[in-house]
């Protein structure tokens, strides 16, 4: 499964041509070729290897999965790994897609490792900036980055708004705090991940507004790079405040429970000290011996006045300082 694109001067001129044209179209300086590939062989990566002179270890990087986020350096050309990633509103979790990509001074060589990255924006991206194309593989660069840090940005708004349901879920008065619980730790799970993937993205477009990468990076081109760029920072800056949003949601979760409990045990305990009074006292006239009222009428209704007297006091103290 291959795409190809190929831009001279600024305008595209041909589309899904076959891979092994990429060298005759190379030979022309003004040309600028774009070959997607998804699930390529290790045969793939060799043959484009080779008519591109890319290094060994970027090929077995763009092999291996589970790269982190980074941009290398190398002499004859840059490699980038990057990931996209797609939030399941229902449950919380985060999946990700790897994207690899080569980059040479006529060429861009993308590699998917699966079919999740959703390559037909990049390509709307492409044809909607159109009077950018001159830029090359600047040009073709900035539409992948941008896709993939747009994505970063609609995935964080989007936890946000999960995190806005917990919060209102905190104060309420039924909770299911199993169900809280379920959530809070899948969103704490998703922004470890996010985080993971965002953060290495602002050195990786930091690093394309040097100036010992304008090469790569026309004038015209930066002010489209910084935007990715202030995007990058704002996606990263609001990922470690979720972060701490979350935490703060937990402790407040853990506080409340506390409190709930505090009260509870509170009014237990001063239910039990009045329950204590007409039990002391039915308990003392329980006594086989003669006692004060013993066998009289008024022993009882004495009993009877004292429990009520002691039992209401108890309740109006506790009361005043509420515990009831």
């Amino acid at each position: 499964m291959a795409r190809t694109r190929l831009y001279r001067n600024g305008v595209l001129e041909a589309e899904n041509f076959p891979a092994v044209d990429i060298s005759d179209y190379l030979r022309d300086p003004t040309a600028t070729v774009w070959l997607d590939m998804c699930f390529p062989t290790e045969e793939d990566l060799a043959t484009i290897s080779e008519e591109l002179s890319l290094h060994r270890l970027a090929v077995e990087d763009a092999v291996q999965e589970h790269q982190r986020p980074k941009l290398d350096r190398y002499d004859t050309h840059w490699f980038l790994t990057a990931y996209t990633v797609r939030l399941d509103t229902e449950t919380g979790m985060l999946a990700t897609s790897e994207l690899a990509a080569f980059i040479t001074e006529g060429a861009l060589v993308t590699v998917r490792k699966d079919d999740h990255i959703d390559i037909d924006d990049i390509v709307e991206r492409w044809d909607s900036a159109a009077e950018l194309a001159k830029g090359g593989v600047g040009f073709l660069l900035h539409g992948v980055l941008d896709h993939i840090v747009d994505g970063h940005f609609d995935v964080v708004q989007s936890l946000d708004e999960q995190i806005e349901g917990l919060e209102d879920l905190v104060f309420a008065d039924r909770v299911d705090h199993r169900d809280m619980q379920r959530r809070s730790l899948r969103l704490r799970k998703s922004l470890v991940s996010l985080r993971r993937v965002v953060l290495p993205m602002r050195e990786v477009v930091n690093s394309l507004l040097r100036h010992d990468h304008r090469g790569l990076v026309d004038d015209e081109l930066v002010p489209y790079y910084q935007d990715v760029y202030d995007h990058v920072l704002r996606a990263s800056e609001w990922t470690e405040s979720l972060r701490d949003l979350i935490t703060t949601i937990r402790e407040t979760q853990l506080n409340l429970q506390g409190n709930r409990l505090n009260m509870i045990m509170k009014k237990v305990t001063s239910w039990a000290a009045i329950i204590a009074v007409p039990t002391a006292i039915t308990g003392f006239y329980g006594q086989n011996v003669p006692y004060p009222g013993y066998g009289q009428p008024w022993g009882f209704w004495f009993s009877t006045v004292v429990i009520i007297v002691l039992s209401a006091g108890l309740y109006l103290l506790f009361k005043r300082r509420d515990w009831l």
